[in-house]
């Protein structure tokens, strides 16, 4: 069984600490609100299996013989195997062995593959669980069935490991399973996973070599400033040249120097600066603002507005499809994102349909959506927007790739430029001195010639 450590308070107001065995969290929940203990954070810390349901070997034997052995002697004779220290350190990491985005792709997978064999969730979950190696991954499985089993969705259950499972796939497998649809749900979730981490691994793979460079520029300019230039002017002092320093480098030593003296000053001012913005954002109007600056900032902002409108479009196609109302249909699709952008056009459009209006119009008016989106979606509600959705869905996917394609092109040259403007500084600053040295031209100018 899940192991967990919670802290809560009872009914007098002091603050309890305990770890204990427990089917589920849901259940550790009402068995302390039972008790008269509010909970304030639930954490599980290890797993405790149930045992699997194979039969292992010489297991039945084993359970017949204790029933018939005396056990004093069997303490004494015992030739059970002891664990070794590198075993016992093994069981230890694979104990709190972390969940990787690539282990709940294989899981969504599998179960995806056992769903369209028309397995029921209980018997798909069991049947995943005895193949997971991820020992922390098949505790929290083993949560997720233990909450299907006593009649709870599969969501409410995933949202208490929203460390482990992404928001947008939580509301995923949500509206899967209240739409009826969960087999199409978990197809969209695998792809959207098995997207996200390639677009991830790209701009990675853009950024970090490049950062990596720009680091070791910055510290080779500053390191450069600070060792070698002093030493190549106690050359030129002692030689008695008048050759001088480049001004850029001697005026980027100076900057260099009083920095170094008043460092505590930029670095208060820059902490202060995080400090406001991140309280800012915290606030319901910086929270917005800074959720439609996501979607309006250069490169990658049409990016991440055509995936949280694609996510919408997709949810709401598969609620049509199982006959819910358009109403409906966007009440339960605005689960999918957590920009507040979006959720605002979304709750203006439910509105619009109380009042009479087109639920078309905050999209269109927004400014944020294509007019071939919307003129599509005004087209599928004169026709029928099911099959237009499906045809809409069809382009925005084509427009995503597109996007990703232009934003993998221009991200090098954006890296590129700025190491390279750095570079040029640093051979301005640092090289230029250095190979003046190499020259000897400064020895000219020592003996008069």
């Amino acid at each position: 069984m899940p192991v967990y450590v919670y802290r809560a308070v009872t009914d007098k107001g002091l603050v309890v600490k305990n770890k204990v065995e427990e089917s589920s969290k849901q259940a550790l929940v009402k068995r302390l609100k039972n008790n008269g203990i509010t909970p304030i954070e639930i954490i599980q810390v290890a797993y405790k299996g149930r045992g699997q349901t194979k039969k292992k070997k010489n297991v039945t034997d084993i359970q017949e013989i204790i029933k018939n052995v005396n056990t004093t002697q069997v303490g004494r004779n015992s030739n059970i195997k002891q664990l070794s220290a590198v075993e016992k350190v093994n069981l230890y990491l694979a104990s709190t062995e972390k969940v990787t985005v690539r282990d709940i792709i294989i899981f969504t997978e599998n179960f995806y593959l056992l769903k369209k064999a028309n397995f029921n969730n209980i018997h798909a979950l069991s049947t995943i669980i005895q193949s997971t190696e991820n020992i922390t991954l098949k505790g929290i499985l083993e949560d997720i069935l233990a909450g299907v089993e006593a009649g709870d969705y599969m969501y409410t259950t995933m949202e208490y490991y929203s460390d482990i499972f992404p928001f947008i796939y939580i509301n995923m497998v949500k509206v899967g399973e209240l739409s009826g649809s969960l087999t199409n749900s978990l197809g969209q979730a695998v792809k959207y996973l098995e997207d996200n981490e390639r677009i991830t691994k790209k701009i990675r793979g853009i950024i970090i070599p490049n950062v990596v460079q720009f680091v070791v520029i910055i510290v080779l300019l500053i390191g450069g400033t600070l060792f070698a230039i002093p030493q190549i002017q106690n050359l030129f002092d002692e030689i008695q040249t008048e050759a001088t320093l480049p001004a850029i480098t001697l005026w980027f030593q100076d900057f260099i120097y009083f920095m170094g003296r008043i460092w505590y000053i930029p670095t208060l001012i820059i902490i202060g600066i995080v400090a406001a913005i991140l309280f800012y954002i915290n606030t319901p109007k910086g929270k917005y603002n800074f959720h439609y600056f996501k979607y309006t900032m250069p490169i990658f902002g049409k990016l991440i507005f055509s995936l949280d409108f694609s996510r919408v479009m997709k949810a709401m196609h598969l609620n049509l499809e199982n006959g819910m109302r358009i109403q409906d249909s966007l009440e339960v699709s605005k689960n999918i994102v957590n920009n507040y952008v979006m959720l605002s056009i979304i709750e203006t459009a439910i509105n619009n349909m109380l009042t009479g209006y087109s639920w078309i119009d905050p999209f269109e008016k927004s400014g944020l959506c294509s007019p071939m989106t919307t003129e599509m979606l005004k087209i599928g509600m004169q026709t029928d927007l099911t099959e237009m959705l499906d045809k809409l869905l069809e382009y925005m996917d084509m427009d995503i790739n597109n996007t990703i394609d232009k934003v993998v092109k221009v991200m090098p040259e954006i890296a590129y430029s700025m190491v390279g403007v750095v570079l040029i500084f640093f051979v301005c600053v640092v090289l230029v001195p250095v190979i003046q040295v190499y020259m000897g031209s400064f020895l000219l100018s020592a003996y008069g010639v």
